[in-house]
């Protein structure tokens, strides 16, 4: 059982013999990180008072953990302030696909980075955080997975600590599946095929990623669309999520996505790499039920598109 601010959990028979503090870690999954802070912001109440972390519980018993912490929000408008001093421009409008009290799914422009490396604050997070503020939610923005600024589409975004946790080991546990629409150069010769092949560093360029032995392990699963004389479109769907992972491997197999100059591929009606996250599907850690949601493609891959395969 959930709701916005706490999480609650009724103490079954099988917990016999369990303390507050292990059913908090192994029942609701909380880290350690979050078990100390909590411990700190009186976040955790059994029977909606305030326990000794060790006392054992019994059936009927109801464990309450708040997973927006009080906190919480003034820390994150600090770290991503979406009022900056001197001349502001406005967020562009970000379309939700999905939402729920501790997740959203959000369909990110082409062109807009997902979080600030300097000090931009034009970013997927600003823009997310100033919808959220302007509904006067006390949530915060943690992006679960990254996009390329080039790519679009459909991203996974936790709105407090708790859920970015969740989310984060189910990621890290293959739980969330993650497709995406691209346009190859050339045809290629496989209608469906695996590339296996470790990514790293660019010794030549601070950003770009190449296939390299001492790589980290990358697997991209791809599936032939449409073909035209000169290109390809693609289903792919990603086993790892290494940086730029797509954009290598279609490189390293002589198919560089169409507009992707970095990577070889060539400008053309373009002015980005033809990639766009499609789809986004995991059970909810919470809800337990499965998410499935599509991003509409976006104006210029759909002109691309309909220039080379109808």
């Amino acid at each position: 059982m959930s709701r916005k601010d706490w999480i609650e959990y009724i103490v079954n028979e099988q917990d016999t013999g369990m303390n507050v503090e292990q059913i908090v870690r192994q029942k609701l999954n909380v880290s350690g990180r979050m078990m100390q802070r909590l411990t700190r912001s009186k976040g955790i109440l059994l029977n909606r008072k305030q326990p000794f972390l060790q006392k054992q519980v019994k059936a009927g018993d109801t464990i309450a953990v708040r997973v927006i912490e009080r906190q919480e929000q003034p820390s994150r408008q600090s770290q991503h302030d979406t009022k900056p001093e001197g001349p502001t421009t406005p967020m562009p409008s970000i379309d939700i696909l999905y939402e729920d009290d501790h997740l959203l799914i959000a369909n990110k422009p082409a062109g807009m980075m997902v979080h600030p490396i300097k000090q931009e604050t034009d970013t997927l997070v600003h823009a997310l955080a100033a919808v959220l503020a302007a509904r006067g939610e006390q949530a915060s923005v943690h992006p679960v997975h990254r996009l390329d600024k080039d790519t679009s589409g459909a991203i996974l975004v936790a709105k407090s600590s708790y859920g970015h946790q969740l989310a984060d080991r189910l990621l890290r546990e293959g739980g969330i599946h993650r497709e995406y629409l691209a346009v190859a150069s050339g045809v290629l010769s496989e209608r469906a095929a695996t590339i296996d092949a470790p990514i790293g560093r660019d010794a030549r360029h601070p950003t770009k990623r190449r296939v390299v032995e001492s790589g980290d392990p990358a697997i991209t699963h791809y599936e032939v669309q449409q073909t035209s004389e000169g290109m390809t479109l693609a289903r792919v769907w990603l086993e790892t999520g290494r940086t730029h992972q797509i954009r290598v491997h279609f490189a390293h197999i002589g198919h560089p996505l169409a507009g992707d100059t970095i990577y070889g591929g060539t400008r053309g009606l373009l002015r980005r790499q033809a990639l766009h996250a499609s789809k986004l599907s995991f059970l909810h850690p919470l809800l337990e039920k499965e998410i499935v949601i599509e991003a509409p493609i976006p104006s210029d891959m759909k002109r691309l598109m309909q220039a080379e395969f109808k």
